[in-house]
Protein backbone atom coordinates (compact mmCIF):
# COMPACT_ATOMS: atom_id res chain seq x y z
CA UNK A 1 0.00 0.00 0.00
CA UNK A 2 2.53 2.48 1.08
CA UNK A 3 4.38 1.43 -2.14
CA UNK A 4 1.61 2.38 -4.27
CA UNK A 5 1.09 5.70 -2.19
CA UNK A 6 4.65 6.68 -2.98
CA UNK A 7 4.53 5.91 -7.27
CA UNK A 8 1.37 7.54 -7.02
CA UNK A 9 3.15 10.52 -5.09
CA UNK A 10 6.32 10.32 -7.27
CA UNK A 11 4.10 10.70 -10.36
CA UNK A 12 2.04 13.37 -9.39
CA UNK A 13 5.24 15.41 -8.93
CA UNK A 14 6.79 14.71 -12.21
CA UNK A 15 4.13 15.94 -13.83
CA UNK A 16 3.57 19.33 -11.77
CA UNK A 17 7.52 19.76 -12.49
CA UNK A 18 6.58 19.00 -16.32
CA UNK A 19 4.27 21.25 -16.52
CA UNK A 20 5.92 24.16 -14.35
CA UNK A 21 8.41 23.35 -16.92
CA UNK A 22 6.73 23.33 -19.60
CA UNK A 23 4.88 26.59 -18.40
CA UNK A 24 8.65 28.59 -18.10
CA UNK A 25 9.29 27.55 -21.57
CA UNK A 26 6.43 28.84 -22.92
CA UNK A 27 6.92 32.38 -20.87
CA UNK A 28 10.89 32.36 -22.78
CA UNK A 29 9.36 32.06 -26.25
CA UNK A 30 7.07 34.63 -25.42
CA UNK A 31 8.93 36.87 -23.75
CA UNK A 32 11.35 36.78 -26.79
CA UNK A 33 8.65 37.17 -29.41
CA UNK A 34 7.19 39.78 -27.78
CA UNK A 35 10.90 41.77 -28.54
CA UNK A 36 9.50 41.64 -32.26
CA UNK A 37 6.16 43.45 -31.16
CA UNK A 38 7.70 46.32 -30.23
CA UNK A 39 7.35 49.67 -31.97
CA UNK A 40 10.26 51.21 -33.62
CA UNK A 41 10.74 53.61 -31.45
CA UNK A 42 10.60 51.33 -28.23
CA UNK A 43 13.33 48.77 -30.19
CA UNK A 44 15.83 51.98 -30.45
CA UNK A 45 15.58 53.32 -26.69
CA UNK A 46 15.92 49.36 -25.73
CA UNK A 47 19.05 49.12 -28.38
CA UNK A 48 20.67 53.13 -26.39
CA UNK A 49 19.63 51.45 -23.09
CA UNK A 50 21.99 48.64 -24.08
CA UNK A 51 24.54 49.90 -25.95
CA UNK A 52 25.13 52.12 -22.92
CA UNK A 53 25.21 49.61 -20.42
CA UNK A 54 27.75 47.65 -22.69
CA UNK A 55 30.00 51.34 -22.54
CA UNK A 56 29.77 51.17 -18.56
CA UNK A 57 30.63 47.74 -18.25
CA UNK A 58 33.61 47.57 -20.33
CA UNK A 59 34.72 51.04 -18.48
CA UNK A 60 34.09 48.67 -15.26
CA UNK A 61 31.53 50.89 -14.17
CA UNK A 62 29.85 48.14 -11.71
CA UNK A 63 27.99 48.65 -8.98
CA UNK A 64 29.51 48.01 -4.78
CA UNK A 65 29.51 44.20 -5.01
CA UNK A 66 28.02 44.36 -1.27
CA UNK A 67 25.10 46.32 -2.63
CA UNK A 68 24.77 44.27 -5.74
CA UNK A 69 24.19 41.01 -3.60
CA UNK A 70 21.49 42.56 -1.32
CA UNK A 71 19.61 43.71 -3.88
CA UNK A 72 18.90 40.82 -6.02
CA UNK A 73 19.18 38.55 -2.70
CA UNK A 74 15.91 40.48 -1.49
CA UNK A 75 14.77 40.70 -4.81
CA UNK A 76 14.97 36.99 -5.51
CA UNK A 77 13.93 36.26 -1.71
CA UNK A 78 10.31 38.24 -2.36
CA UNK A 79 9.97 36.29 -5.18
CA UNK A 80 10.54 33.00 -3.23
CA UNK A 81 8.43 34.55 -0.10
CA UNK A 82 5.36 35.73 -2.70
CA UNK A 83 5.21 31.92 -4.32
CA UNK A 84 4.99 30.70 -0.51
CA UNK A 85 2.57 32.95 0.46
CA UNK A 86 -0.03 32.39 -2.56
CA UNK A 87 0.65 28.96 -2.08
CA UNK A 88 -0.32 29.32 1.49
CA UNK A 89 -3.60 31.09 0.78
CA UNK A 90 -4.47 27.88 -1.36
CA UNK A 91 -6.68 30.60 -3.62
CA UNK A 92 -3.19 32.03 -5.04
CA UNK A 93 -2.85 29.16 -6.92
CA UNK A 94 -3.39 30.23 -10.32
CA UNK A 95 -1.04 33.73 -9.30
CA UNK A 96 2.01 31.24 -8.84
CA UNK A 97 1.60 29.80 -12.08
CA UNK A 98 1.34 33.09 -13.34
CA UNK A 99 4.99 34.09 -11.49
CA UNK A 100 6.30 31.09 -13.41
CA UNK A 101 4.74 32.33 -16.60
CA UNK A 102 6.29 35.86 -16.32
CA UNK A 103 9.86 34.80 -14.80
CA UNK A 104 10.42 32.76 -18.26
CA UNK A 105 8.76 35.71 -20.26
CA UNK A 106 11.24 38.17 -18.16
CA UNK A 107 14.63 35.91 -18.95
CA UNK A 108 13.16 35.10 -22.52
CA UNK A 109 12.88 38.82 -23.02
CA UNK A 110 15.97 39.91 -21.62
CA UNK A 111 17.69 37.16 -24.00
CA UNK A 112 15.80 38.32 -26.83
CA UNK A 113 16.44 41.81 -26.67
CA UNK A 114 20.04 41.33 -26.95
CA UNK A 115 20.22 38.86 -29.67
CA UNK A 116 17.75 40.55 -32.03
CA UNK A 117 20.44 43.52 -31.54
CA UNK A 118 23.58 41.90 -31.94
CA UNK A 119 23.06 38.17 -33.56
CA UNK A 120 25.22 34.99 -32.26
CA UNK A 121 27.58 37.52 -30.23
CA UNK A 122 24.04 38.41 -28.37
CA UNK A 123 23.59 35.10 -27.44
CA UNK A 124 27.25 34.58 -26.34
CA UNK A 125 26.60 37.93 -24.53
CA UNK A 126 23.57 36.04 -22.76
CA UNK A 127 25.56 33.08 -21.68
CA UNK A 128 27.87 35.27 -19.83
CA UNK A 129 24.83 38.00 -17.96
CA UNK A 130 21.32 36.16 -17.89
CA UNK A 131 22.60 32.55 -17.51
CA UNK A 132 24.68 32.21 -14.65
CA UNK A 133 22.41 33.42 -12.21
CA UNK A 134 19.22 31.90 -13.69
CA UNK A 135 21.02 28.63 -13.78
CA UNK A 136 20.24 28.15 -9.77
CA UNK A 137 17.00 31.21 -9.83
CA UNK A 138 14.71 29.12 -12.08
CA UNK A 139 15.19 26.34 -10.35
CA UNK A 140 14.82 27.52 -7.41
CA UNK A 141 11.74 29.25 -8.50
CA UNK A 142 10.72 25.87 -10.25
CA UNK A 143 10.82 23.60 -6.90
CA UNK A 144 9.19 26.30 -4.76
CA UNK A 145 6.14 26.83 -7.11
CA UNK A 146 5.80 22.79 -7.19
CA UNK A 147 5.81 22.80 -2.98
CA UNK A 148 3.72 25.72 -3.02
CA UNK A 149 1.26 23.99 -5.63
CA UNK A 150 1.26 20.63 -3.47
CA UNK A 151 0.61 22.22 -0.38
CA UNK A 152 -2.15 23.61 -1.69
CA UNK A 153 -4.03 21.03 -3.71
CA UNK A 154 -3.34 18.89 -0.39
CA UNK A 155 -5.24 21.31 1.37
CA UNK A 156 -8.22 21.30 -1.10
CA UNK A 157 -8.04 17.05 -1.18
CA UNK A 158 -7.46 16.52 2.21
CA UNK A 159 -8.82 19.36 4.13
CA UNK A 160 -11.73 21.39 2.00
CA UNK A 161 -13.46 17.89 0.37
CA UNK A 162 -12.76 15.64 2.82
CA UNK A 163 -12.21 17.01 6.09
CA UNK A 164 -9.54 14.74 7.41
CA UNK A 165 -5.42 14.44 6.84
CA UNK A 166 -3.02 16.37 8.84
CA UNK A 167 -2.13 19.60 7.44
CA UNK A 168 1.01 20.28 9.98
CA UNK A 169 3.55 17.97 8.08
CA UNK A 170 2.21 19.21 4.84
CA UNK A 171 2.88 22.75 5.83
CA UNK A 172 6.24 21.87 7.42
CA UNK A 173 7.22 20.61 4.79
CA UNK A 174 6.66 23.53 2.43
CA UNK A 175 8.45 25.92 5.16
CA UNK A 176 11.51 23.68 4.57
CA UNK A 177 11.41 23.69 0.55
CA UNK A 178 10.91 27.33 0.69
CA UNK A 179 13.65 27.52 3.15
CA UNK A 180 16.11 25.49 1.01
CA UNK A 181 15.43 27.71 -2.25
CA UNK A 182 15.82 30.79 0.05
CA UNK A 183 19.79 29.02 0.31
CA UNK A 184 19.57 28.30 -3.36
CA UNK A 185 18.76 32.42 -4.36
CA UNK A 186 21.30 33.72 -1.94
CA UNK A 187 24.00 31.48 -3.63
CA UNK A 188 22.62 32.99 -6.85
CA UNK A 189 23.07 36.65 -5.76
CA UNK A 190 26.67 35.85 -4.67
CA UNK A 191 27.14 34.78 -8.71
CA UNK A 192 25.38 37.96 -9.76
CA UNK A 193 27.39 39.86 -7.80
CA UNK A 194 30.48 38.75 -7.98
CA UNK A 195 30.92 36.59 -10.96
CA UNK A 196 28.65 38.09 -13.09
CA UNK A 197 30.58 41.21 -13.70
CA UNK A 198 33.74 39.35 -14.42
CA UNK A 199 31.56 37.73 -17.74
CA UNK A 200 30.07 40.37 -18.86
CA UNK A 201 33.18 42.67 -18.68
CA UNK A 202 34.73 39.73 -20.70
CA UNK A 203 31.69 39.42 -23.31
CA UNK A 204 31.14 43.35 -23.86
CA UNK A 205 33.76 43.84 -26.13
CA UNK A 206 31.88 41.21 -28.26
CA UNK A 207 29.36 43.81 -28.92
CA UNK A 208 31.50 46.70 -30.09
Amino acid sequence: MNSTIFKRRAADSITLYVFIGVLFAVGVVFGALAVHSLTLEQQQNLSGDLDRFVKMMEAGMFPDEGEAFWDRFFFYAKWIGLIGVLGMTVVGLPFVLALDFLKGSLVGFAIGTVVSEHGWKGIVFSLASVAPPNIIVVPAIVIASAASISFAMHVIRYRLLQSKGRLLPAFASLCSMLGLMLLAVTAAALVEAYVSPALMRWAAPMLG
